[in-house]
């Protein structure tokens, strides 16, 4: 059966209708899907929300998924803003149940120091609001490593990445993330934190689809976090 309609497409790759409540996931560079499938079916398999896998095929290039009914978490908050607190814990809570889970053996290793799994791109556009609740979809990235660098990155992918929309609806989310990066990290507040965030922010630099004006935001972010590290007791 050959792909259907584009469903989403991303920076990494594209999302196609592949039959009844079904779609097919395609990266843009072409790599092997087998390493993020094995990830999924390994977080279906400990109780965390994530697609059901189908198979992969061809040659691990294309990944078949359940098809998610429901809005993006990003969407949903910019239809009730008034419920931002509300998805900002929702996020919140996804990432504790997220590193409760020990990493397997398998998993590439970030942190030396640390065990458990970690998302590296949990953010609003990567949950979906089904009628089963949050699912976290878009694994390339997950790691074996400290919970606290996961929270980093995702505070820098609220803070610092432009988002693929018209400038007016840009205006809206902008202000929209950066609060609700700020209420996120509350919930994590501690003399490591600073040092995860410019941590992440350093890591992230080093990913080829972001843009030099993305990358340069990213290094202030850093920049700041180190001071405030170099400040924290301890």
């Amino acid at each position: 059966m050959e792909p259907g309609k584009l469903i989403a497409s991303g920076r990494d790759g594209a999302v196609f209708e592949f039959g009844p409540g079904l779609v097919v996931r395609k990266t843009r560079d072409g790599r092997s899907l087998e390493e993020e499938a094995r990830t999924i079916e390994y977080m279906y398999a400990q109780g965390y929300p994530v697609p059901r896998v189908e198979e992969v095929r061809a040659d691990g290039t294309e990944l078949v998924m359940e098809r998610l009914d429901g809005p993006m978490m990003m969407d949903a908050m910019l239809k009730a803003m008034h419920q931002l607190p509300r998805y900002t814990r929702l996020l919140g809570d996804l990432h504790d149940q997220l590193h409760e889970i020990k990493a397997p053996d398998w998993m590439p290793e970030l942190d030396p120091d640390g065990d458990r799994v970690l998302h590296l791109d949990l953010h609003p556009m990567n949950v979906m609001m089904t009628t089963r609740g949050p699912v976290v979809i878009d694994w390339p990235n997950a790691r074996r490593g400290q919970p606290l660098t996961d929270v980093g990155f995702s505070y820098v992918l609220l803070t610092c990445p432009d988002m693929p929309a018209p400038w007016v609806v840009r205006q809206l989310v902008h202000p929209a993330r950066l609060m609700m990066a700020r209420w996120f990290t509350k919930r994590y507040r501690g003399p490591g934190l600073p040092a995860a965030i410019a941590h992440a922010a350093r890591l992230k630099c080093l990913d080829k689809n972001m843009s030099p004006t993305e990358v340069a935001r990213i290094r202030r972010v850093e920049a700041q976090m180190q001071r405030k590290a170099a400040k924290a007791p301890g």
